[in-house]
């Protein structure tokens, strides 16, 4: 067996995966309904219907999981509603973490507006907003996208839990030893077989 055949089987290893996002990494980063009322009202945008929204995607899985009732059996439907409920809750903390460096952007533009020696970040000609109010009204819309989003995930919770009967919990695979190579895991039960 040449070198580069045994190194490249050497090398060859587990990844471990990434944690999925869970729900309540959503709620610590995605606003509430009177956080997302409060900015809908400080910025002149429509106020959504929270529980609308949550109880419409509930009532969506719930339907969706009548309707395939007859053709996957128990563990087919959890797995199944595993990966939709998963898709809703890493959409919801994607936009939240989107909305988070927003706010961050927009509080230092509003403080570097602030700033009388800074030119750049004078308000503009008139008619026209400053940067700083332009990046204070992206981080109102992706507030309330993402307050969105994060009521559409707990829908989604709510129903695979009506469905499932247990939690939803992100599915994370065993993370194999990564530090172990096939041909010593493969050793390792060779001895293991011997006694």
């Amino acid at each position: 067996m040449t070198k580069s055949a045994r190194s490249s089987r050497q090398s060859a290893r587990v990844v471990p995966s990434r944690k999925g996002a869970t729900l309540e990494m959503v709620r610590l980063c995605c606003p509430d309904a009177s956080q997302a009322t409060l900015i809908s009202e400080s910025f002149g945008r429509p106020v959504l219907d929270s529980d609308g929204i949550r109880n419409l995607h509930e009532k969506f899985i719930i339907e969706t999981a009548d309707a395939l009732n007859e053709g996957l059996g128990e563990r087919a439907m959890q797995i199944h509603l595993q990966r939709i409920v998963g898709a809703f809750v890493g959409s919801a903390h994607g936009a939240g973490q989107f909305y988070s460096r927003a706010v961050t952007e927009a509080r230092d533009a509003t403080a570097k507006a602030a700033n009388d020696m800074r030119d750049e970040d004078l308000d503009g000609p008139v008619g026209f907003d400053s940067a700083a109010q332009r990046k204070r009204e992206f981080a109102a819309d992706m507030g309330v996208q993402s307050h969105a989003l994060r009521m559409a995930a707990e829908g989604t919770v709510a129903a695979y839990e009506h469905v499932v009967g247990e939690k939803w919990k992100p599915f994370e695979r065993a993370v194999e030893n990564p530090g172990q190579t096939v041909d010593r895991k493969a050793a390792e039960l060779q001895l293991a077989a011997l006694g």
